[in-house]
């Protein structure tokens, strides 16, 4: 089910592509909703606040780790996209063997500091334990989500974004079994939440290295596959972990709205919470549109046509700025009702009105989100590592002063705003750094 991107109208495919992938995001998001369902009613608010001290954490490592994957196989898309099937191999292989060597120095420098960690963050003594039996085993499975997401990002390569979506489906299903196995049946509490969670990646996991044996005969390695090549190896590292730094530099922007957010006591942080939950449910369309631009991007800057990659950007800016308008326009109108999805009745009207300030927030600023998000992950795919990483950098700055601003002035609207100016900024940025790139490809390329 390869998908070569080199040839047809770019919008057709960019959209083919971006709809498996938002389908699994939103889908991902939901599971993990019914994750915290679970654990809040049949083990307790105290396992339930334990797991969500973890949230940070938990997305810095998988953040890093889905970055990490996805840098290591920008080149395997450029390979493929130049019909250089045994290049491509090679690249497939130096992936798997520097995400098994990234894999055991995580895992080991994540349990070995996980304690320290999470007392430096002030995690309350009545909820530590749950939190730190929960994330232990999350960190002890870090091999089962690099399995699962390594190959994702292989089949992703080759223009296959049905076929990770179909396992990750998978996954959600088994994951709410095991949560519901686990937790009611064998009382296992918050740590059977993390066991379900792990083990539902690696089935996923080993299903996708099944699916790629039987039906995906250009990705079966050959011996000399496997011999490293320091060159090769450069290349990709210099790639994956900026990427990887990208996620890291978002989760500590959000510690620090978080950090500003804490100041104005419960009821704003419960109306933020609900109406993030609310946005990243949309949102999840312009991570979609920014994974499907990376692979269309890196598969065509392999078969060199410079010309057909700026098609593409056009054509996915535009795809992503109808859907800001429409989706926008909805959220500010309608948007503020779904609270009742994640307040209980009683407390809606608390918190209804700061939901919808949110939301408003957010949503004038959709476009300038489409560009961060299409124009980080497409020049990320031309192979750029160390460029998208700097507009990472402004984004941190960008979210970090408005959050500064807001805790000093205990504002609300400020805390809301945070992101938004982050989008403005990094996007600015990015803009000027792909038509850079872009003049400089053409003058180079000569198309």
């Amino acid at each position: 089910m390869q998908n070569n991107m080199t040839a047809g109208s770019p919008a057709k495919l960019i959209f083919q592509f971006t709809v498996p992938v938002f389908i699994g995001n939103v889908f991902q998001q939901f599971y993990s909703m019914v994750d915290a369902v679970i654990v809040g009613k049949f083990v307790g608010t105290k396992a339930l606040a334990g797991v969500g001290a973890t949230g940070t954490i938990n997305f810095l490592i998988i953040g890093f780790l889905i970055g990490m994957t996805a840098g290591f196989t920008v080149l395997t898309a450029q390979r493929f996209g130049a019909g250089d099937m045994d290049a491509m191999r090679k690249t497939v292989a130096s992936a798997a063997i520097l995400s098994i060597i990234m894999s055991v120095i995580i895992t080991a420098v994540s349990m070995l500091g996980m304690r320290s960690l999470l007392i430096f963050m002030n995690t309350p003594d009545d909820i530590f334990e749950h939190a730190y039996g929960y994330i232990m085993i999350i960190c002890a499975g870090i091999f089962a989500q690099v399995l699962y997401n390594l190959l994702s990002s292989i089949l992703r390569a080759l223009g296959n974004s049905k076929t990770p979506l179909y396992f990750l489906i998978l996954a959600a299903l088994l994951n709410i079994v095991l949560d519901l196995v686990f937790i009611i049946v064998f009382h296992m509490g918050a740590a059977g939440a993390a066991y379900a969670t792990v083990i539902s990646q690696g089935v996923s996991g080993a299903a996708c290295l099944i699916y790629i044996k039987l039906k995906v005969p250009v990705l079966h390695l050959k011996r000399e596959d496997w011999k490293m090549d320091p060159h090769l190896l450069k290349i990709q590292m210099g790639i994956g972990f900026p990427m990887a730094l990208q996620y890291s530099i978002t989760a500590i922007g959000a510690m620090m709205v978080q950090s500003a957010l804490n100041l104005l006591g419960s009821t704003a942080v419960a109306a933020f919470t609900a109406a993030s939950k609310i946005e990243q449910i949309v949102t999840q369309a312009y991570v979609a549109l920014g994974t499907a631009m990376a692979t269309y991007s890196a598969q065509n800057m392999g078969a060199g046509n410079v010309r057909r990659i700026r098609k593409g950007f056009r054509a996915g800016t535009w795809i992503g700025a109808v859907y800001s308008v429409i989706v926008g326009i909805l959220l500010v109108l309608f948007g503020h009702y779904l609270t009742y999805l994640f307040v209980e009745a009683a407390d809606v009207p608390t918190v209804i009105g700061q939901v919808r300030i949110y939301l408003i927030c957010v949503a004038v600023f959709f476009i300038p989100l489409t560009v961060v998000n299409l124009y980080r992950n497409g020049i990320q795919g031309m192979g750029y590592g160390i460029l998208p990483m700097m507009a990472g950098v402004a984004e941190l700055i960008g979210r970090g002063v408005v959050a500064v601003i807001a805790s000093r002035k205990h504002s609300y609207v400020g805390a809301c705003l945070a992101s938004p100016m982050a989008w403005v900024l990094a996007g600015g940025l990015l803009l000027i750094m792909y038509f850079w790139i872009m003049r400089n490809l053409e003058q180079t390329m000569g198309n």
